[in-house]
């Protein structure tokens, strides 16, 4: 997905910093799946314990870089997941394209997974991703504010800058539509501290390019 951008007055656009970047399991994939990838994919909680009790690795990796605990969140598994960090799998590893358990669940809107990470012990500060982003940097982007307050709660870095030279708090504005879920998330990052002064790599500030937008509930909200 392309998103259009002003900056310095000239109307860009841009790749969205999400589009390319996660990678679910295909239908091959998962039909292909054996062993703790597919106790994973399948939510078997039985047959992940009985993995286990035959030794396998609770971090073995498919050829796109997912352990189990990587699928099991794709798939929305909670129960899985418990399983698996109990058996030792690493809920803070990173797959082929950077992304952790937390920052796949951001992306999905699964704020129930979030805080299960968050509980099992996965890092909210953790930087993932090709963009050199954050968990907090990839929900402001999508407008997921219950996850972007839940991450906020655990400590997630508020102005973190990724590759592209944003913020979440530029996210939420120059790649949000200027509804009310990005509003709120605007909303939070302010109320947490999130500076309102870092600009992008052309100074434009986040209040700037709301007004060049006309988001005038983002603009209130910055303001």
């Amino acid at each position: 997905m392309f998103v259009p951008v002003i900056i310095a007055g000239l109307l860009l656009v841009v790749e969205s910093a999400t589009s390319q970047a996660q990678t679910p399991p295909s239908r091959v994939e998962l039909a292909a799946y054996a062993g703790l990838h597919k106790a994973a994919a399948d939510g078997s909680v039985d047959q992940i314990r009985a993995l286990f009790a035959n030794k396998a690795n609770p971090n073995a990796r498919d050829k796109a870089g997912r352990t189990p605990l990587h699928v099991a969140a794709f798939a929305a598994r909670y129960d899985a997941v418990r399983a698996l960090v109990d058996g030792g799998g690493d809920i803070n590893a990173l797959e082929n394209d950077r992304y952790d358990v937390i920052t796949i669940a951001a992306v999905k809107d699964d704020l129930r997974m979030v805080k299960l990470a968050i509980e099992l012990g996965g890092n909210a500060r953790a930087v993932t991703s090709r963009y050199d982003g954050t968990a907090l940097i990839a929900a402001a982007h999508l407008g997921h504010d219950g996850v972007v307050k839940a991450l906020i709660e655990a400590g997630a870095p508020l102005d973190h800058v990724n590759n592209l030279g944003w913020t979440a708090l530029i996210e939420a504005v120059v790649l949000g539509d200027g509804g009310k879920r990005h509003v709120a998330t605007a909303e939070a990052l302010v109320a947490a501290g999130a500076s309102k002064s870092i600009g992008d790599r052309n100074g434009v500030t986040p209040l700037q390019h709301a007004q060049s937008r006309r988001y005038q509930a983002m603009v209130a909200a910055l303001k």
